[in-house]
């Protein structure tokens, strides 16, 4: 058997042609090895594994409680994308206020979403002075802005086009009382000649806005911005709106505005579990609370613009009520009607 064996080994060799790497004649033939066909596993449902950086920024949120402490040392070294990840992260996990906000602010920034955190108007002021290129703005369920950070953001980025804002009394309120400052209104403006007028501004309100996202918005506001039709409430995700503009995904009213800067990140990471436990940083405006007369002063005022239409609707029917009186109590006024109305039919015959 051995001997069979060997007499088959020459020409098994033959068959392979392998010669020796120092002989001359012909070069040596290394076959390669078959690599597998096996699908890789998909790992977030979307048949590619996640980037390195979307990994260590959903490890860096798993822990982002940790090194708020030190978020101001520590944000210069981050990009503008990931100091705004990191942001929409410390938002869903209810972590953002005002002091974790204008660390992570960058002037590169298009979007700012701080809906449903406790920024107040000192932090919006601070980012809006930083962050003068943004386009698209949410400050719904905002309990703490007021229409003066707001007139701040307005003032600060002339690119701004879409603002998101309401969702509870107290932003419905606000947003109430900003509308004045989306308004197109001119100033008075006096200079020896034209050419010193091209440095002045003749115009306030909020130019370059197109898209106002407000759910639950009011008839009374509704007509106040029916003076501006640049402005368009609440548009239909569609490819173009009835002005024949694209409707932004910003704009969009079932999603959220930082959406697309966690897109590639496990939802996982801002996952809220036992965290109030977990800081030591806190902004000292977080547990302000409205006193109870404030409390009844916002919804008195809020009470009264939702009546004054009806209230202007009743004095326009008691105004009317009065002159119909008026022209049947007063003979003069009865003669004058009745003369009228003849001198109107003999002119129709005629």
């Amino acid at each position: 058997m051995e001997l069979e064996e060997s007499s088959h080994l020459p020409s098994s060799f033959e068959k392979l042609k392998i010669t020796s790497p120092m002989s001359p004649s012909a070069p040596a033939i290394i076959p390669r090895p078959q690599i597998s066909s096996c699908p890789l596993p998909s790992y977030h449902g979307k048949g590619k594994p996640r980037s390195l950086v979307s990994l260590c920024l959903g490890v860096l949120g798993q822990n982002l409680e940790d090194i708020l402490n030190d978020i101001c040392e520590i944000a210069p070294i981050f990009p503008p994308d990931i100091k705004l990840a990191i942001t929409a992260i410390a938002r869903r996990k209810k972590l953002l206020t005002d002091d974790i906000l204008v660390a992570l602010a960058d002037h590169m920034w298009y979007i700012l979403d701080i809906s449903g955190s406790n920024v107040t108007d000192v932090g919006l002021v601070k980012v809006a002075a930083i962050c003068t290129n943004l386009r698209a703005v949410d400050i719904s369920l905002c309990d703490h802005i007021s229409e003066r950070s707001v007139s701040c953001l307005i003032g600060h980025c002339h690119s701004l086009e879409t603002l998101r804002c309401g969702g509870n009394p107290s932003s419905n309120y606000t947003a109430r009382r900003f509308l004045k400052y989306l308004m197109p209104t001119l100033q008075c403006v006096e200079e020896e000649s034209w050419e010193e007028l091209e440095d002045k501004e003749i115009s306030n309100g909020a130019p370059s806005l197109r898209w106002l996202v407000w759910p639950k918005i009011d008839d009374n506001s509704r007509q106040i911005l029916a003076e501006c039709p640049r402005i368009s409430i609440n548009p239909t995700p569609s490819l173009l709106n009835l002005r024949g503009m694209q409707v932004p995904r910003e704009a969009f009213p079932n999603t959220m505005l930082d959406d697309s800067i966690l897109e590639d990140i496990d939802p996982k990471t801002w996952a809220v579990c036992n965290v109030a436990a977990r800081i030591r940083i806190q902004a000292p405006s977080s547990t302000f609370e409205l006193p109870i007369a404030e409390r009844f002063r916002l919804a008195f005022e809020e009470r009264d613009a939702r009546l004054a239409p009806k209230r202007a609707k009743n004095a326009r029917q008691h105004k009317r009520r009065a002159e119909r009186e008026r022209m049947t109590s007063n003979m003069n006024a009865k003669s004058l009607a009745l003369a009228y109305k003849a001198n109107k039919y003999f002119r129709n015959l005629s």
